[in-house]
């Protein structure tokens, strides 16, 4: 895993919409806010929901953000905004689309607000990075799916083969179809690795950055049996992992993936890159071939960006089999979808 990288631009500031005006951070010159499509100069935002901190989804999206701006210095003014409450999505979307040649809108919760804008937009091209995975790109939106499902098929193997109990596991962030078949992976990863493992139902904190309500699942499960669990959090992670000290049990993190030992919570990692989808679609942008597709990262696909790393254990039939169903999935006989 790459180390963190300075911060190529400040963070963003905005939180909210103040007075109609939303805040905007930018690399490589003026704000989008103030300039415009002008000099030559193309201009991306990005909306990123949550907290760039938060050691998850968004702060994975956002390495590839800094890695992006850094490539394309000079080429690409990159614009972005994070914390946005769910009510402020579309207005920051609609801020996007006046001033930039490709908005990127990070997580399913922002599908129904994106596909709205990318709709009154035509001329503009939107990409949504981590929506339903069967959704349809439109004429100008494509869809871009970091496989989270294929990722918590490995996760949920992981925990089958780790448990010493026979129970696991998953707590995700919200009810999102994105989500909920994330945790229908993870029981079919689970039972792919023991068919005999006993894989407790799904649990929703209802906001993936509530630590104290995802410490609050996380125990109930923990609880329950379960001694090791899934997760598709982004700062709620950190709650799971505060539960899994208090009753001697483990989690899967992820997106990214940490040396291990910092944390003895942590049994493993699922490694998702999800900034490099960020990067795909600002290096069509600058090359002239973008077009709205739907695009399927993972162990599938050129480069894969998926991944499932194992911390503190001595027996080699773990990685034996965690291997075997990563080879299933590549070759296609293991669907995720």
């Amino acid at each position: 895993m790459a180390p963190s990288r300075s911060l190529l631009c400040p963070i963003a500031v905005a939180t909210s919409v103040v007075s109609g005006l939303l805040l905007l951070t930018a690399c490589g010159g003026s704000s989008a806010a103030d300039g415009g499509k002008d000099g030559g100069t193309l201009k991306v935002g990005v909306l990123f929901p949550g907290s760039l901190s938060d050691d998850g989804f968004m702060g994975s999206a956002h390495l590839g953000y800094q890695r992006a701006a850094k490539k394309h210095a000079g080429t690409v003014e990159f614009s972005k905004v994070e914390q946005v409450a769910t009510a402020d999505y579309e207005k920051a979307l609609v801020r996007f689309a006046t001033t930039s040649d490709l908005v990127i809108s990070i997580g399913g919760q922002t599908d129904a607000d994106v596909r709205n804008v990318a709709a009154r937009f035509p001329r503009v091209k939107f990409a949504e990075i981590g929506g339903p995975a069967d959704g349809k790109p439109l004429a100008n939106l494509s869809l871009y799916d970091p496989q989270q499902a294929e990722g918590a098929f490995l996760a949920g193997a992981a925990s089958a083969l780790l448990s010493k109990t026979g129970t696991v596991g998953f707590i995700g962030g919200a009810e999102l179809p994105a989500i909920v078949n994330a945790a229908e992976e993870y029981r079919r990863g689970s039972e792919a690795a023991d068919p005999d493992v006993k894989v407790l139902a799904p649990q929703y904190v209802g906001d993936f950055n509530d630590v104290a309500k995802a410490k609050q699942s996380a125990l109930a499960d923990f609880g329950a049996g379960a001694d090791v669990l899934g997760q598709v959090l982004n700062l709620g992670h950190k709650g799971v992992a505060q539960a899994a000290g208090q009753r001697d049990g483990a989690l899967i993190g992820g997106p990214i993936a940490h040396e291990c030992g910092g944390d003895p919570a942590y049994a493993g990692y699922v490694e998702t890159d999800i900034g490099a989808e960020i990067e795909y679609a600002v290096d069509h942008l600058v090359a002239g071939d973008w077009k709205a597709e739907a695009v399927h990262f993972g162990l599938t696909f050129a480069e894969p960006r998926n991944d499932i790393v194992l911390c503190d254990t001595t027996d080699p039939a773990v990685g034996e089999k965690l291997d075997e169903l990563k080879r299933k999935i590549t070759s296609g006989e293991i669907r995720t979808r």
